[in-house]
């Protein structure tokens, strides 16, 4: 008799998408009560809550066998391994062999890349859902002072294509509707694979060889490039939803050098003004750092007033928090409380641009996706949307006609 295994999520989509393949691979271990814990370590923060939700989950279930992987635990391997509450912990690189929750030897990593498209048998989790994350790419070759995810996930390294359509057609078969690309840094995709390869092609190749899929999405990308490939995608395709992630962390050209970025705020306002140009309805979220060292009013200022100025729609803000071993962590730091309030000050103004697009869409349009028993969805530039008297989770033609509770109200004009 085969046992399940449970599994708690912290941190990114990249996560929740590996987690969701992990919770569904099969127990063959005489292991009984396996909980997987993937951990996160984006902040300080992120990696105190990880070690918190392991000791309640241990105080909770004292005979769980408790398994930690993620990106904590590279970072800090000999903390992870000595605390009590843990009996086994499983490194990032190879959290997607199927063999190692029966608790057998570990593979090597590029085995593991290979075998994550071909192992996915998470589709019965699909069953009740419209929506689902598809990794493409992990990893990540940049080093921005900041950041510790090349020694938590190490190099870029992509899922060949023909692995990624074959999970996509399998995905959408089971009833899914919209797919969201994910990874760690999207726009390096394709570069260690053979042949000229990149996001816009594999975007075009997903559309026209899966034609049955309604939706995709991209998740976050970095604003320093996107190739002509994927732009052209937007110009051309509506199944390419008007929404995007950017990775913009700071709008002030000192501030972007010191993390290292690779792109300037012109880079930054051209790809969004350009987007704009060829999707008018588009819609862009942006994660931003608060108070990284040497941070000068003026240079918070200049992210500040970006909000307004590139209409960002969707924040995610974080104070700085210093990482270990990183450059970033011996610049002059800027005291924990001005961080704290900086971060507030960008997250109260995105709160107000987030209301502000609600009430622009107003009396207009959207196709909205509903993905829950209760009617509520995302539009196709992401705002939410509650529709009254949706019977299925599908695609609803809707006008809007409010905003409650900061979700648009939408009234069905015709289902698709």
């Amino acid at each position: 008799m085969t046992k399940d295994i449970k599994t708690i999520t912290l941190g990114c989509r990249l996560n929740s998408y590996e987690s969701d393949i992990i919770k569904n691979y099969t127990n063959n271990s005489i292991k009984n009560n396996i909980v997987v814990v993937n951990t996160c370590a984006v902040t300080a923060e992120a990696e105190r809550q990880s070690r918190q939700q392991v000791r309640k989950l241990r105080r909770n279930n004292p005979d769980a066998y408790i398994m930690a992987t993620g990106c904590a635990i590279e970072l800090d391997q000999t903390t992870w391994n000595n605390m009590p509450e843990v009996n086994k912990i499983i490194s990032n690189k190879n959290k997607l062999n199927p063999s190692l929750w029966g608790l057998k030897p570990e593979i090597n990593n590029k085995q593991a890349i290979k075998e994550d498209a071909s192992h996915l048998n998470n589709l019965k989790e699909y069953k009740e859902k419209t929506r689902a994350f598809i990794r493409i790419q992990n990893g990540c070759n940049h080093s921005c002072t900041f950041c510790v995810i090349t020694i938590a996930r190490g190099n870029s390294m992509s899922v060949p294509s023909g692995l990624i359509i074959n999970e996509i057609k399998k995905t959408v078969n089971s009833g899914i509707q919209e797919i969201i690309l994910t990874g760690v840094d999207l726009t390096s995709y394709g570069e260690d694979l053979p042949g000229k390869n990149n996001l816009g092609k594999l975007v075009k190749k997903i559309l026209r060889f899966v034609p049955e899929l309604q939706r995709l999405r991209i998740s976050s990308l970095d604003a320093a490039e996107i190739d002509e490939d994927l732009m052209e995608v937007f110009k051309n395709e509506q199944r390419l939803m008007p929404h995007l992630h950017l990775s913009l962390q700071s709008h002030d050209d000192i501030i972007l050098k010191r993390m290292k970025r690779r792109h300037s705020t012109i880079d930054a306002e051209n790809l969004i003004y350009k987007l704009k140009e060829v999707r008018p309805n588009i819609l862009f979220g942006a994660d931003l750092i608060a108070g990284f060292p040497t941070e000068s009013t003026l240079a918070f200022k200049n992210t500040l007033n970006a909000i307004k100025k590139l209409n960002l729609t969707f924040l995610h803000v974080f104070p700085y928090s210093s990482r270990p071993d990183t450059p970033a962590a011996r610049m002059p730091q800027i005291p924990l409380k001005i961080r704290k309030e900086r971060a507030k000050s960008l997250r109260n103004l995105g709160n107000n641009q987030f209301k502000l697009a609600l009430k622009k869409s107003i009396n207009t349009f959207h196709k909205v996706l509903v993905e829950t028993d209760t009617g509520i969805g995302h539009s196709e530039n992401f705002l939410p949307v509650k529709v009254r008297k949706a019977s299925e989770r599908k695609i609803y033609n809707c006008k809007i006609i409010g905003i409650e509770n900061n979700m648009l109200i939408g009234d069905i004009y015709e289902s698709l």
